[in-house]
């Protein structure tokens, strides 16, 4: 624990660093601190720190493996090659490299919409189209679990926000019954795809019927569902071949697709509106030519080689869950990749995390902002990547470090 400076001598109560450093000291006392860890990736699941020390990774989202694919990795590179390593502007001043557009069309085909538009990151996708689209007057209800980069995006908004118990339609349906639109505002229902946190997904069928027998917009941010479910791996749509019924579709090029970035999907209205009232859009430098170099091509290896992979992937997220519930490891039940082992305190989830970094495992301690207080876990989230060998050896530390600690 670093060591906190005492408190400044000024008698103002709005003195900036007694502020902080009384905050601060909250934190460490609940066992709440977080700390960056400074790695090189030697692969896809193995990275070293900076003393040489080689970890298997069980903490990224790289869910296909494909950060090290060797196409991935040319096509990055040749990208910066040809056209630097910085778009240096906002795409509406300083232009945007061809396959940037291409990766668009790519996308829009992939997402079965008429266009797509690129944002910086799948964060500022959500806050872009949210604050765009939604307006003092309007309704949103949103989803209890949703992804922060919504929380904030409806926050900025200036609509009104009403938040539904997590996957609970009946909830959500009184909400709307209670809460008719006006002459003149827009309702909005939002959720993500596959929950970041729990690892579940969301009731599509019965959000899309929702939606049209009360008259509201669906957004689905699918950063988490993209090359993870569906068939193809075309995320929440093409996992209940329900195409259409989702009107905003955001999702992220940093998790299975390998790259930096995030994007919309929708009709040409709302992507021509947004081009032009986004803010986060407008107003910021867009993605490196290598970042949408390498999206576009994982997206390629994604249509070519999805059998295989996605077949993998869902094998190993089959075998590491079954093998944790055989252990009695208290994991919440689902299907997707992203494994949440609940711990409860924040305190012991820290430990945990501390001991499976002795033993050379990276797993992600979830705890309080993020989640719930009392309800901090451990969030493994498995890829393609790992081998046969990789699942034997975190669980055989899960078991140790529960016994442990």
């Amino acid at each position: 624990m670093p060591v906190i400076p005492p408190e400044c001598n000024e008698s103002s109560t709005a003195c900036l660093h007694t502020r902080i450093q009384k905050r601060l000291r909250t934190i460490y006392a609940a066992g709440l601190d977080r700390s960056i860890t400074d790695l090189t990736f030697l692969d896809a699941v193995t990275a070293r720190d900076r003393s040489g020390k080689t970890f298997l990774v069980f903490s990224s989202n790289n869910y296909l493996g494909l950060t090290h694919h060797p196409e991935v990795r040319q096509a990055a590179s040749e990208a910066a090659m040809q056209n630097g390593t910085s778009s240096t502007g906002s795409r509406l001043i300083t232009g945007g490299v061809l396959r940037a557009s291409d990766l668009e069309k790519e996308l829009a085909a992939f997402k079965h919409t008429e266009k797509a538009l690129l944002f910086n990151t799948g964060y500022m996708a959500n806050l872009g189209v949210l604050y765009a689209l939604a307006r003092k007057g309007d309704l949103i209800f949103s989803d209890e679990l949703n992804h922060a980069s919504i929380i904030d995006g409806c926050r900025i908004s200036g609509a009104s926000v009403l938040v539904y118990r997590h996957n609970d339609m009946a909830d959500l349906e009184n909400k709307l019954r209670q809460n008719p639109p006006g002459r003149r505002n827009e309702r909005f229902i939002v959720t993500d795809g596959v929950f970041s946190m729990d690892g579940d997904i969301c009731p599509l069928p019965e959000l899309a019927a929702l939606k049209a027998k009360y008259d509201c917009l669906l957004m689905v941010d699918d950063a988490h569902a993209e090359g993870v479910i569906g068939p193809d791996g075309g995320g929440t749509a093409s996992y209940y071949g329900l195409f259409g019924a989702i009107d905003l579709q955001t999702g992220t090029l940093s998790k299975s697709l390998a790259s930096e970035g995030g994007y919309i999907a929708a009709s040409e209205e709302i992507i021509t509106y947004l081009k032009n009232r986004s803010r986060p859009f407008v107003f910021s430098t867009f993605l490196s030519p290598s970042d949408t170099a390498a999206a576009q091509t994982a997206l390629k290896i994604l249509k070519r080689d999805g059998a295989a992979l996605l077949g993998r992937l869902r094998h190993n997220t089959d075998r590491i869950r079954n093998g944790l519930t055989e252990a009695n490891i208290p994991v919440i039940p689902g299907t997707t990749p992203l494994v949440p082992i609940m711990v409860g305190s924040a305190k012991k989830a820290s430990a945990i995390d501390a001991f499976l970094k002795k033993q050379g495992i990276l797993l992600s301690a979830v705890r309080p902002p993020s989640v719930p207080m009392g309800k901090a876990r451990l969030r493994l989230t498995v890829t393609a990547a790992h081998s046969e060998e990789h699942l034997d050896r975190v669980m055989a530390a899960l078991k140790a470090a529960f016994r442990q600690c």
